[in-house]
């Protein structure tokens, strides 16, 4: 699972969402990627349930590029905790996505393998996303 190795501060406020990405809105290594339609947190464990299913379907012709890390811990209190008693233990580390947000890129395999390996890796994310491709400049 992907964490940060060394924090400043422990826990973290919840945080506001609103806005779109502007850094990493665009494809940078590959020729196809994942884009964020949305707004929401990706998990640690989704973003490497992604990344599996891509470099799984791409078998050994492809590479693959994680364009998001989960850097923002999340709290929770254990089941049947009463109220009190201060904020609950870290759970898991998350991503914040913002519409616009490029998350998986990946090139080398044919066109449409690689496109429904990253159909098959959009439809676990929570969020919307869509393919986009890079513009090919004659």
């Amino acid at each position: 699972m992907l964490e940060p190795k060394r924090r400043k501060f422990r826990k973290e406020f919840r945080g506001k969402r609103k806005g779109i990405s502007t850094r990493g809105a665009s494809l940078a290594f590959g020729e196809y990627g994942i884009k964020a339609q949305d707004r929401g947190w990706i998990s640690a464990r989704q973003i490497e349930a992604g990344r599996r299913t891509i470099t799984h379907n791409l078998k050994k012709g492809g590479r693959v590029w994680v364009r998001i890390f989960p850097d923002k811990p999340v709290t929770a209190r254990p089941p049947g905790h009463r109220m009190g008693g201060g904020k609950g233990d870290i759970d898991r580390y998350v991503a914040v996505v913002r519409p616009g947000k490029i998350l998986y890129e990946a090139v080398g395999a044919s066109a449409d393998i690689v496109k429904r390996a990253l159909e098959k890796a959009a439809s676990k994310m929570p969020i919307k996303t869509r393919l986009v491709q890079k513009e090919q400049s004659l």
